[in-house]
């Protein structure tokens, strides 16, 4: 599902590429500050196997026409280790590579974005958030706290005169900080990587 997901956004990529504009110049007029958005990957709910019942609300500002702040709660489910790549590699969804039962995470990240030129941006993400370990029979079993930190580059395009956007990314996830996880989980966790290198991003949102 992930990887169909991850089609889709290159699908939008190349549908959308030659009307792509340079970002926000001081003296365009349909410059708006506030935006609202979310990411492509909530689709990776209609998964039927371990879905992630994945939530997350983009609140952002425009401090000025290269710098951006934005508020992003977010909530999910994951039974495979952070460390394992998604996407790229065959290790994730493996049954002796799954947790025995899930972490629930509840966060807000704060990122800030810097544009570099025309719609090339930086991003840096950092995301507390709150853990639950529930084993195979639904129990809570534990709790805990991580930082999680995001080191994006993407593309910033414009639609429909400027009403939405989308901006694809690549990005390296890092672990920077996370309390000891129970047994079980923690064994399989302690033998992936604290960084995941290379991961895909696709945001959208509404200007206003």
């Amino acid at each position: 599902m992930q990887k169909k997901i991850l089609i889709i956004g290159l699908l939008l990529l190349t549908t959308c590429s030659p009307h792509l504009k340079a970002q926000y110049a001081p003296t365009d007029t349909t410059f708006k500050r506030c935006f609202i958005g979310s990411t492509i990957f909530l689709l990776g709910n209609l998964a039927t196997t371990n879905p992630p019942n994945f939530f997350q609300l983009n609140l952002g500002y425009r401090i000025t026409a290269k710098d951006v702040i934005t508020l992003e709660p977010k909530t999910w489910k994951y039974a495979w280790p952070n460390g394992i790549h998604p996407f790229f590699n065959n290790s994730y969804g493996k049954p002796q590579e799954q947790f025995p039962g899930y972490v629930r995470e509840y966060g807000i990240s704060l990122s800030y974005q810097r544009f570099l030129y025309h719609g090339l941006y930086t991003e840096l993400n950092v995301m507390p958030t709150w853990q639950s370990f529930i084993n195979n029979n639904g129990r809570k079993i534990d709790k805990g706290f991580q930082v999680f930190n995001t080191y994006r580059f993407g593309y910033h395009i414009k639609l429909f005169k400027d009403k939405f956007f989308i901006q694809p990314s690549i990005a390296i996830t890092h672990r920077a900080y996370h309390t000891k996880l129970p047994d079980g989980f923690r064994q399989l966790d302690d033998k992936w990587s604290k960084f995941v290198i290379g991961e895909p991003g696709f945001h959208f949102g509404f200007n206003f």
